[in-house]
């Protein structure tokens, strides 16, 4: 019934397994990768003929984590997956960015890629293992794919590059100062085709040799795919590129000339009109047939792409008329919005984001429900990217994946440079709001997002900036590397590279290659230039940081102590009886953790001594010798008891009441009546004995014998 392969081969520390043939056979390619105990099952169905008058190449890629892979029910109160988390959305992005270069120039036919976690032994992140089991599915699939691709996770600990790195290595990373990268590199044979990293001021030179190293070691899984598809590909598709060239030649007759004029005009919104009016121009002058074709998007935007690339690589001219690595203008404001405890607007040319920091408490931490287990977070990024932003209208919603997967870009880019959580114990959520874009609004997110923090009074260890790169190639191995490229250029340009980092390093690297022929040399040529470029931006900044406020007088006040964990249980109370009366008494919000550690929280300096001053009262031991205040509880013949200290009371004996005699305590005390006592020490019972005749009971100070005199 079934006609199984299975390959496999050592890879690293564990062995990497694919196999087809027996599960979802009606796909047109279905791969299991399996890398140690982690399985990922990728489906691969394309379409087999293109939607009439598709312009466009529909790819869509789904990665799906299943709760049962890690033997878990999820969270919640349907209990099953819902709808994307963002692991998953990040992930299917990460799948989609590599391969989608790949496909045969022309190709428009719809395709889909559905990964599926089946296993997770909690020490292989599965998003790797899914990359290949998808690279793998479209190589038997006979799509027109020209790969294989393979990917890796490569990390950076005591100056060596380590291969796949365990889970929980590369969990909280920040937390974890041996380990200083965690990156994912896919590529073919002979190309790196995608980059993603969060690092912790890398050098230029250790970031390139980590992505070379990634490069080197992908190779064995390469040939694996090869191997395995030579005994179980479909024949191939039968595809042959469109030859519009005929149509090229007159759509460039008519429409060259007013399309280098367009792109010489500066100003985005005008040179957009102008080059949808250069197209009308183009098309006025096509035969009805030649309009009627459905390569003629194509032959447009070929026609865009020739302009633009042609005078970049030839003639050192950009859209803008900037040099090549020359940065736009850039103004930095912070301070900007009264209620807020921080704020920014970083504007660069076209592109501008007001990005505003808000502080919280431990119950404003995210909880993260993963496979791996439930985790908190106290570092939140949101970034939106509204219509109104390009000059456009369109939908205005939930965020889609493009806003999910610059968002976490920043993150990563910033989360680097965050003071430790015993420092500073606050929840940090940035909310970007991107109100102009003309490339790399991202970018623009990790410079606000910096000033943001630092307005709000975030001890951040350096200051960061990002800055975005562009590529032009061309056949014959010219090319010309952009520094802060604009949204035409990213589109017609064959790489984006992202990079932001600190004057001490590299946090954050973001790669999309879209053509082979990608050198080393090439790559730490955009390295450098990207380094020039954020020390430049990194000044800018610095102008702005002079005028940045104090911390926020609307932000939580947050004080943290340590206690004993064998006296937790106490600070709590039964049913939590105890710290709910300390919250109600104070006013203060108090959050305790396993290891005993407690963050008291509020705008108001007094609620949260009063909170302190009662947790401590329960958690610290009276010291002897020492001057309390207390409150008589109760009176009996041979004194008085005195809770004193918290919940601990002590006997105050008749006798050192007062220096003279007694006929009853009664005669000088009351019960609830506040009285100064010395705590004289334990007996042998280990009962407290407490004295108030050597204590002032006006003032509080000890009374000192006089000698008496021979």
């Amino acid at each position: 019934m079934f006609n199984v392969t299975k390959k496999s081969i050592e890879w690293g520390e564990e062995t990497l397994t694919l196999e087809t043939g027996k599960i979802a056979r009606q796909a047109d390619g279905c791969v299991i990768a399996t890398y140690g105990e982690t399985s990922v099952m990728a489906a691969v169905t394309f379409a087999k003929k293109q939607k009439p008058g598709q312009d466009f190449f529909p790819l869509t890629v789904h990665y799906n984590e299943k709760y049962y892979a890690a033997g878990k029910i999820p969270g919640g109160f349907f209990k099953r997956e819902a709808r994307p988390t963002e692991k998953e959305t990040l992930t299917s992005r990460l799948i989609d960015r590599p391969i989608r270069p790949l496909f045969v120039p022309g190709f428009k036919n719809e395709v889909l890629v559905i990964c599926t976690v089946l296993s997770h032994d909690l020490v292989n992140d599965p998003d790797m293992v899914a990359m290949i089991a998808a690279s793998a599915a479209l190589t038997i699939s006979g799509a027109p794919f020209m790969g294989p691709i393979a990917a890796c996770r490569v990390g950076f600990e005591d100056g060596d590059y380590i291969l796949n790195p365990e889970l929980d290595d590369m969990h909280n990373l920040r937390y974890n100062p041996e380990q200083r990268l965690d990156l994912v590199v896919a590529g073919t044979k002979d190309a790196v085709m995608m980059v993603e990293s969060e690092a912790y001021e890398l050098s230029e030179e250790e970031m390139l040799g980590a992505v070379t190293f990634a490069h080197e070691q992908i190779q064995p899984a390469i040939d694996l795919i090869i191997d395995f598809a030579g005994e179980c590909a479909k024949e191939p598709f039968d595809f042959t590129p469109p030859d519009y060239s005929d149509l090229y030649k007159a759509v460039a007759k008519s429409g060259e000339k007013a399309m280098r004029a367009a792109y010489a005009i500066s100003d985005k919104q005008e040179r957009t009109a102008a080059v949808s009016a250069a197209k009308e121009t183009a098309m006025s002058k096509l035969s009805e047939e030649q309009l009627a074709d459905e390569n003629l998007g194509s032959a447009l935007k070929k026609l865009e792409s020739t302009v633009l690339r042609g005078d970049v690589v030839k003639n050192k001219k950009r859209i803008d008329g900037r040099n090549l690595d020359e940065i736009r203008d850039i103004v930095s404001e912070v301070g900007l919005l009264p209620r807020t405890h921080g704020s920014a607007l970083f504007t660069r040319g076209e592109t501008q984001g007001l990005v505003v920091t808000t502080l919280g408490t431990g119950d404003d931490e995210q909880m993260i429900d993963s496979l791996q287990g439930m985790y908190k977070s106290n570092f939140l990024l949101h970034y939106n990217f509204p219509p109104y932003s390009v000059g456009e209208v369109g939908r205005f919603g939930p965020p889609g994946r493009r806003e999910i997967g610059h968002g976490k870009l920043a993150w990563r880019a910033l989360q680097a440079v965050l003071p430790a959580p015993t420092d500073f114990p606050y929840t940090i959520r940035l909310v970007s709001e991107i109100t102009e874009s003309n490339g790399s609004s991202s970018m623009a997110s990790v410079c606000g997002g910096s000033l943001s923090m630092m307005d709000a009074g975030v001890p951040l260890k350096a200051p960061v900036a990002g800055v975005a790169m562009g590529l032009i190639l061309e056949e014959d191995g010219s090319y010309a590397v952009l520094s802060d490229i604009l949204g035409d250029e990213d589109h017609l340009g064959d790489m984006d590279f992202k990079v932001a980092g600190t004057e001490n390093g590299i946090t954050s690297l973001q790669m999309d290659i879209k053509v082979a022929g990608i050198t080393p040399d090439i790559m730490s040529k955009a390295l450098d230039q990207a380094k020039a470029g954020r020390l430049h931006i990194l000044g800018e900044m610095n102008k702005a940081l002079s005028s940045a406020g104090d911390f926020s007088v609307h932000a939580p006040r947050i004080e943290t102590m340590q206690i004993p964990t064998d006296k937790i249980r106490e600070v709590i109370g039964s049913g939590g009886k105890v710290i709910r009366e300390i919250v109600e008494v104070s006013g203060a919000k108090v959050d305790i953790n396993d290891e005993g550690v407690i963050k008291i929280a509020s705008p108001n300096g007094e609620a949260i001594k009063k909170a302190y001053d009662m947790i401590h009262s329960i958690v610290a031991e009276p010291e002897e010798g020492a001057v309390y205040t207390g409150t008589v509880v109760k009176i009996v013949d041979f004194g008085a008891f005195v809770n004193f200290f918290g919940k601990r009371d002590g006997l105050v004996h008749v006798s050192q009441i007062e220096n003279r005699r007694l006929n009853h305590p009664s005669d000088v005390l009351k019960e609830g009546q506040e009285v100064k006592v010395k705590l004289l020490g334990f007996d042998d019972r280990g009962k407290v004995r407490l004295s108030m005749k050597v204590v002032d009971q006006e003032t509080g100070e000890e009374v000192k014998e006089e000698k008496k005199e021979d």
